[in-house]
């Protein structure tokens, strides 16, 4: 059993402990390490057939996994403009026309990464962008993935001209008159003018999908927790694989919607552990509120403009009833809950689950953003999993608490919120990822943000220092902890013979570099599956 790679002159970095291993050099067959060694012990088992790498002293770790992302469905997301740079409306008009001159007649305009903070005092709706797009269809993704705004062209042609019900917290906002202001919030209203705009093809999304996974392999990412399984997502991810090109290694959670019947969690639960090499369905995304932004997360108190008080789901009881039946299938569950009363009757849920049926499934909660005290420690309690996304503190609210988000959830909340070191002090298991398209996805990005909770400049002040993790924390969040709450904690996240050859080479070692420095951090090589996928030049 010759190693297919070998690693040389290595410094290996135990995320458990913090300390490096007694050890060199590494050696892996068939995607398993299978040798931790001295370098002359290791450079003896290689063959002509093994790819050997002198490491030249870098630092190897357990691979870096993203615990909350969106890779294909974020592929196809981020194909239109880039508005995720734009901070005030003239720089969101400006991208917009410099895309729109490239638009052939009557082709639809889609953009993303818009950030509500720009429209400034001025309402979040279509005529808020001027005359930049008359006559053209457009339809443009808000930043937080639960909302977008649609031109009058777009919205004629998707046949929407004022109110409707849905079967989730979903609306057509419309102003006094009834007519829509094209501002769409959540998923089903939405979908109403995403079904009338053209789509790409599957080989298109397929390339934007190889595209987006080569510059993550290149971030250091080895893997992602993938939060849908959308459209043609998992034929995607089976199309990339069969061609040698899906350079990660994902778990996805579909999604379960309000309104899902017994057919569909079925369906769900049949899914379960279908998948390639690289890729399985393991778990089901599930959604107990919406966004602060929008107004449709659920608080146990109003925002200040009376909003965010109804859960996503219309009969939260029914949310309680899918969320037993998947425990009692062994299906763990990933809930989007980001208000207190979201998260405290997701918890309540897990609780009920577990009290009638003693499977152990590791059940997560992703974002969390407003917590109060008493709903801390019930995270350890029921040993249910913390999925936090620093960036989304750190890129989208300020310290002064200026911004749309603390502005609505007001000063006490604001002052108290996105609690990473409460949750991991408390027992909590804390992962981290970077919801991309949402937020960036470099893995050392995501870690700096858990490290020092500032904004992109750095000059600017944090927001909640008292809830910044170590460094130490930070890389446990993105390899030991994302092993463990997928299962796999005898299999991955650790640098040890039998585990997984998924590894993240950096040029030094992330607990030494300060906060300011760790994004900027060369990424010298990635393996996956013992398969390099992203080497620098000089190796």
């Amino acid at each position: 059993m010759s190693p297919d790679l070998i690693l040389l002159s290595a410094r290996l970095l135990d995320p458990g402990t913090g300390h490096l291993l007694p050890h060199t050099a590494l050696a892996s067959h068939d995607g398993r390490l299978t040798h931790l060694g001295s370098d002359s012990e290791i450079r003896r088992l290689a063959t002509p057939a093994t790819t050997v790498i002198d490491l030249k002293g870098a630092v190897v770790t357990p691979g870096f996994t993203d615990s909350h992302i969106h890779p294909v469905s974020g592929a196809e997301r981020t194909m239109g403009a880039d508005l995720s740079a734009c901070r005030d409306l003239d720089a969101v008009r400006a991208a917009l026309a410099a895309h729109a001159e490239h638009l052939a007649p009557g082709a639809w305009l889609r953009g993303w990464g818009l950030d509500p903070n720009a429209f400034g005092d001025r309402p979040v709706a279509a005529a808020s962008l001027g005359p930049v797009l008359d006559g053209v269809p457009f339809l443009i993704d808000l930043f937080d993935g639960h909302s977008a705004l649609a031109g009058g062209r777009a919205l004629e042609l998707a046949g929407v001209t004022g109110p409707r019900r849905f079967e989730q917290a979903a609306e057509i906002v419309c102003d006094d008159a009834g007519r829509p202001t094209g501002l769409l919030l959540e998923d089903a209203a939405c979908e109403l003018v995403e079904a009338a705009a053209p789509k790409p093809t599957e080989a298109e999304v397929r390339a934007r999908t190889a595209e987006v996974l080569r510059t993550m392999a290149a971030a250091g990412l080895t893997g992602g927790h993938a939060m849908d399984a959308n459209g043609g997502s998992l034929a995607t991810l089976a199309a990339l694989e069969a061609d040698g090109a899906l350079p990660l290694r994902f778990r996805v959670a579909p999604w379960c919607q309000p309104g899902a019947d017994a057919g569909a969690v079925a369906e769900l639960i049949r899914l379960q552990g279908t998948g390639g090499r690289l890729w399985r369905v393991a778990g089901v995304k599930l959604f107990m509120d919406g966004t602060i932004d929008n107004g449709t997360a659920w608080l146990e108190r109003p925002d200040c403009h009376g909003e965010s008080t109804h859960a996503f789901w219309p009969d939260p009881e029914r949310f309680s009833q899918v969320v037993a039946e998947l425990h009692r299938a062994g299906v763990p569950t990933a809930t989007h809950a980001i208000g207190d009363a979201a998260v405290r009757h997701v918890l309540d849920s897990v609780e009920k689950a577990q009290t009638h049926d003693g499977t152990p499934v590791r059940h997560r909660v992703e974002h969390i953003e407003t917590v109060p005290d008493d709903t801390v420690p019930r995270f350890a309690r029921l040993r249910v999993t913390a999925s936090m996304q620093p960036t989304h503190c750190c890129e989208y609210t300020r310290a002064d608490h200026t911004d749309n988000w603390s502005r609505r959830l007001g000063e006490e909340r604001a002052s108290h919120a996105f609690r990473c070191r409460d949750l991991w002090e408390a027992g909590a298991r804390v992962v981290l990822g970077s919801d991309w398209p949402i937020a960036p996805f470099p893995p050392l990005g995501v870690m700096a943000g858990a490290r020092h909770r500032r904004p992109g400049d750095l000059s600017r002040p944090p927001h909640g220092p008292e809830q910044a993790l170590t460094p130490l924390q930070a890389l446990q969040g993105i390899t030991l902890n994302p092993a463990w709450v997928a299962g796999e904690e005898r299999v991955a996240g650790r640098l040890a013979v039998g585990h997984r050859a998924d590894l993240t080479v950096l040029a030094d070692n992330p607990l030494d570099v300060a906060d300011a420095d760790l994004a900027a951090l060369p990424v010298l090589l990635t393996v996956v599956d013992g398969r390099p996928t992203h080497r620098a030049a000089h190796l």
